[in-house]
């Protein structure tokens, strides 16, 4: 059985899916990953580098550091360079998953947006749960770029996330058309 909780396992999941897309993505060319597909931010490459802008933007906040990177730029150009800061994050976020305190995720957190400059004061949780939300968000979109670029990612389900160790029954159940 699993013994994390919520936000352990989302940080897990991350680090998960981040391994697994850009394993996929270090097999497509670089002009390929880089190339305006129409997505958020235009490409792969783009939206790998927003995902990390914001995952350290967020720790920063939630850390009480300064943030020091700025939306919309583009942070790693060379793509082992972005892969592994990829990596580094993703521990740090596993890291900071297991300190969280009830306590402390109950409490109102204040922050500015780097979107529109506001403050907002919101409990910590629901920003904890904006952090692993928005991630998924974007690998999804990263997903369907890379299947529109011929690719596979694989299996993206929770379910699968190596860690939760899941029994697989022998017997097959109901097909309902989908995973």
């Amino acid at each position: 059985m699993y013994e994390g909780d919520h936000y352990q396992l989302m940080a897990q999941y991350n680090r998960w899916m981040n391994e697994k897309l850009y394993a996929v993505c270090a097999e497509i060319p670089d002009t390929d990953r880089k190339r305006d597909l129409g997505a958020f931010f235009k490409s792969i490459h783009g939206t790998l580098n927003h995902l990390l802008y914001g995952d350290k933007a967020w720790l920063a906040r939630f850390s009480g550091q300064q943030i020091d990177v700025t939306i919309g730029k583009e942070l790693f150009a060379d793509y082992e360079q972005l892969r592994s800061v990829r990596e580094e994050t993703d521990q740090e976020i596993l890291t900071w998953s297991k300190s969280l305190q009830p306590e402390w995720l109950r409490e109102p957190f204040e922050y500015v947006s780097q979107v529109d400059g506001k403050a907002r004061i919101l409990p910590a949780w629901i920003l904890v749960t904006h952090f692993f939300n928005h991630q998924t968000h974007h690998r999804g979109q990263i997903t369907a770029l890379i299947k529109q670029l011929g690719f596979e990612p694989g299996i993206t389900d929770i379910p699968w996330l190596p860690e939760l160790n899941a029994v697989v029954s022998k017997q097959p159940g109901p097909d309902y058309g989908f995973d």
